[in-house]
């Protein structure tokens, strides 16, 4: 009976986590009352992971995937609530099944009028009455946001998009990329298990299973980021024992993202030799290019979009206003803050690449990962799910607040403004930085570092992680 407490526990606080998430998507709350929800949806999973630490180890595995079916079905309940990103995943999708290349119109290009439909774009009465549409410039309006501009997704998103378009049946909306999303999500969770249950502790996998942003970010929203880290993880377990299919899928992961471009580095933690070297990055780059070459051969325009706008929209272009690089502008000028970023990273990355541990070349990844977020402060709360998935592959848990303070500066910075961001942000920072603190006075594995005993998680075995 003592025995069986845990696993209990742990399945109420499960039970209590997926309603409190089904009611957050369901309801009609925006912004900060969003935000507490969410935040209260945290807490529970945090005390189910604590509480996980004491369920009998045969019982680990069946709950860690249980409760993932559980907690990403939430994701299914209601049409995107955060976030507008998926109508232009669909949209794109359609833009293509019709022979058409995605990056040579913006939305509200009359050219494709003839594919407009009464979901993407609404009727007048919808338009005067619905949340979240965006004017179009020949009257009406759409849910997809910046109509006016041409598409930033790179071809491993598109080909995804096109992808679930071509599967779905006739009028499934948005529930056919949600759909998509949640079995990306749980295919994540089982490579995690696959690989921690061989090399480490099952129970980290719950990082990812259980965390609240995805089924908010991964699946609700349906954001493509959920395939980048599908190819992410896969390309940080399997480049330790083969360079060249390693970078395969790191060329995968940033061709749907861009964003693991910054896994590099960890990805060739230890390597001296440039042989290895050159194994590891020339797969990666040869498959962004071949994977480009088909769109820029059917491409009138820039496959590149709206990249370099957007750049400049969010403010990572210089930092005179918004809050990018907010931590660096408390301490320096705010011209100083990119070449800060530049030379921060910079130092990072040749730690991680001379002093990684090449057997578990996430290490280095979350740690490259985690101070870019650190330093560049996005204002997007999905970048995070990256930084979750390496979090359940190397058991750090501390880094887990950049995900919090990223939903802080998406859903609350009107509200709180330049100062707030900030703070969540140093707070997050902080958070970082005692776990830091805590392993490497307790001789545990210096940042970036080769394991001296390695990450425990409710007395893993040494080497974990």
């Amino acid at each position: 009976m003592l025995r069986a407490r845990p696993l209990v526990v742990a399945v109420l606080l499960l039970a209590a986590l997926t309603a409190a998430l089904a009611v957050l998507l369901r309801g009609d709350a925006l912004g900060v009352p969003f935000l507490a929800g969410y935040a209260g949806c945290w807490v529970l999973f945090a005390a189910a992971v604590v509480a996980l630490r004491r369920v009998p180890a045969r019982a680990v595995v069946p709950l860690v995937l249980a409760g993932a079916v559980a907690v990403t079905a939430t994701g299914l309940v209601a049409a995107p609530r955060t976030s507008t990103d998926s109508y232009r995943y669909a949209w794109d999708g359609r833009v293509q099944a019709a022979g058409i290349s995605p990056y040579d119109h913006a939305p509200d290009d009359p050219a494709l009028a003839r594919l407009r439909d009464e979901w993407l774009f609404p009727d007048p009465a919808a338009c005067a009455h619905g949340r979240d549409v965006a004017p179009l410039a020949g009257g009406g309006c759409t849910r997809i946001n910046r109509p006016g501009v041409h598409t930033i997704y790179p071809p491993v998103a598109e080909g995804w998009f096109l992808l679930v378009h071509a599967l779905s049946p006739a009028d499934t909306r948005h529930k056919a990329l949600q759909t998509g999303a949640a079995l990306l999500s749980l295919t994540v969770t089982g490579l995690l298990v696959a690989v921690l249950r061989r090399r480490g502790d099952p129970r980290q996998a719950a990082f990812w299973a259980w965390c609240p942003a995805v089924p908010v970010e991964a699946v609700d929203n349906a954001h493509v980021d959920v395939l980048a880290v599908l190819f992410s993880v896969a390309a940080l377990v399997v480049v330790a024992r083969s360079r060249v299919t390693g970078g395969v899928l790191l060329g995968l992961a940033i061709a749907a993202k861009l964003l693991p471009a910054v896994l590099l580095p960890g990805a060739l933690s230890g390597v001296r030799r440039p042989r290895t070297f050159l194994a590891v990055v020339v797969p990666a780059v040869a498959v962004v290019g071949m994977l480009y070459l088909p769109y820029v051969l059917l491409s009138d325009g820039s496959v590149l979009g709206y990249l370099g706008g957007y750049a400049q929209e969010e403010g990572y272009d210089g930092a005179a206003a918004g809050g990018r690089y907010a931590l660096l502008r408390l301490v320096l000028p705010d011209a100083w803050a990119p070449p800060a970023v530049l030379l921060v990273l910079t130092a990072v990355t040749l730690t991680v690449w001379w002093r990684g541990d090449p057997e578990r070349p996430w290490r280095g990844a979350l740690l490259t990962t985690g101070t870019a977020f650190l330093l560049l402060t996005p204002g997007y709360s999905w970048y995070a799910l990256l930084l979750v998935a390496l979090v359940a592959l190397d058991g750090r848990w501390e880094w887990l607040g950049i995900a919090l303070a990223g939903a802080v500066a998406y859903l609350a910075a009107p509200v709180i403004g330049v100062e707030g961001v900030t703070g969540a942000y140093g707070a997050a920072a902080l958070m970082a930085g005692g776990g830091w603190w805590e392993r490497r006075t307790r001789g545990r594995t210096p940042p970036g570092g080769r394991a001296a005993g390695g990450v425990e998680f409710s007395g893993a075995r040494k080497g974990a992680g």
